[in-house]
């Protein structure tokens, strides 16, 4: 909430989100952005899923499976990093 208050979107990243993360990063206004990560496996809880602004997935070519939560940070920073640079 405090995060949210200070003008940021609060992104949870959950691989059955049906909103790319690229795609929220596009239509955001250019809000800074909070990435929340679950643990491997069981992923974001009830609660912290109903916190934030949105649910996200990092878009994947072919079916593999997920990323474990570090995978996750570095790519999801990457593309948060990317969005930013094609604002400016």
């Amino acid at each position: 909430d405090e995060a949210r208050d200070a003008g940021f979107d609060v992104l949870g990243l959950a691989g059955e989100a049906e909103t790319d993360l690229q795609d929220r990063l596009k239509s955001n206004n250019a809000l800074p952005v909070v990435l929340v990560m679950g643990a491997e496996g069981p992923g974001l809880r009830e609660g912290t899923r109903n916190a934030v602004d949105s649910l996200v997935r990092i878009p994947f070519s072919g079916d593999f499976g997920s990323l474990n939560v570090s995978n996750a940070a570095a790519v999801s920073l990457y593309a948060v990093q990317q969005a930013s640079r094609d604002i400016t």
